[in-house]
């Protein structure tokens, strides 16, 4: 009896191992894994631009905005920077800053990507940043390398997207022309109606000044989330609508504010960003599939 009160003993503490040992099995499998370190993949966020409900175009193609004006488009170009992934549990992997600048010109479509390396995993929220942050805007400039660089005496060289004189990067340069801007000097002095948006502004370096910088975040649950995986490339589809500069949160007039560069007004125009951004899909597909 005695024997048999010691197997049994013996079979119940197995099996209430045998319990414990699956119920860490169960945790592991239900728990989101988090960015594998070790392995890394593709990854890309793609930036395409559109107008409302049309695709986008340089002039003389016109749109209309909110405010039923017509309008034409010369030049749009931003800078995209500081891009963050998120997983299911929170879980956030920064992609080194250093890798994290990009400019895209809409009218170039080989620049819509943002293309960097990030450990693997299941990333189903990212955010990044429109413009350029306050301690980059601040750096020497030799550490402000790749489409950041520029010539202090000569302004930005990639579009002119530097002010010299306020020691700044502009975040958004959207220009085009809109006929029902006066003559008058709100408008353009040669005559060509144009207007000019170019906002920038990080906060001030010595003194607070205007800060545009927006972080924008997108959840990707909806479209797809990024599967990133060694060997395959996983790219996030942006919609990009640049019509929202003029009907965001903040509607305007393009006659009424025709020239808005380092003023007050910038940050209504500023507050639009966010909303110009929207998820489409994800894709995720092995390398060589793709034209990326």
């Amino acid at each position: 009896m005695k024997k048999y009160s010691q197997r049994l003993k013996h079979s119940l503490t197995s099996y209430c191992l045998l319990i414990a040992g699956l119920g860490i099995i169960t945790a592991c499998v239900d728990e989101d894994p988090g960015p594998d370190l070790e392995k890394t993949g593709d990854f890309s966020i793609e930036f395409d631009t559109i107008v409302g409900e049309e695709t986008f175009g340089l002039a003389p193609r016109q749109y209309t905005n909110a405010k039923g004006e017509t309008f034409s488009i010369k030049l749009l170009q931003y800078f995209i920077s500081n891009i963050k992934l998120y997983t299911e549990s929170g879980e956030e992997y920064v992609v080194p800053q250093e890798e994290s600048y990009f400019l895209v010109q809409a009218e170039d479509r080989s620049t819509r990507f943002t293309k960097v390396r990030v450990p693997e995993g299941d990333y189903t929220k990212i955010s990044f940043v429109l413009g350029v942050d306050s301690l980059r805007n601040t750096m020497p400039v030799e550490r402000r390398p790749g489409v950041l660089s520029f010539d202090p005496d000569q302004g930005h060289e990639g579009g002119g997207m530097y002010w010299g004189w306020n020691s700044g990067y502009i975040f958004l340069k959207f220009e085009g022309t809109c006929d029902l801007i006066s003559d008058d000097q709100q408008g353009d002095p040669t005559g060509n109606k144009q207007f000019k948006y170019h906002i920038g502004g990080y906060g001030g370096y010595s003194a607070p000044t205007l800060n545009n910088i927006k972080e924008i975040t997108m959840d990707l649950n909806q479209g797809g989330i990024a599967q990133v995986r060694e060997g395959l490339r996983s790219n996030v589809h942006l919609f990009v609508d640049v019509m929202k500069v003029f009907n965001g949160q903040h509607t305007f007039s393009i006659p009424e504010h025709p020239n808005v560069m380092f003023s007050d007004y910038s940050v209504n125009i500023a507050n639009n960003f966010p909303e110009m951004f929207t998820h489409d899909h994800t894709e995720n597909f092995t390398k060589g599939e793709d034209e990326l």
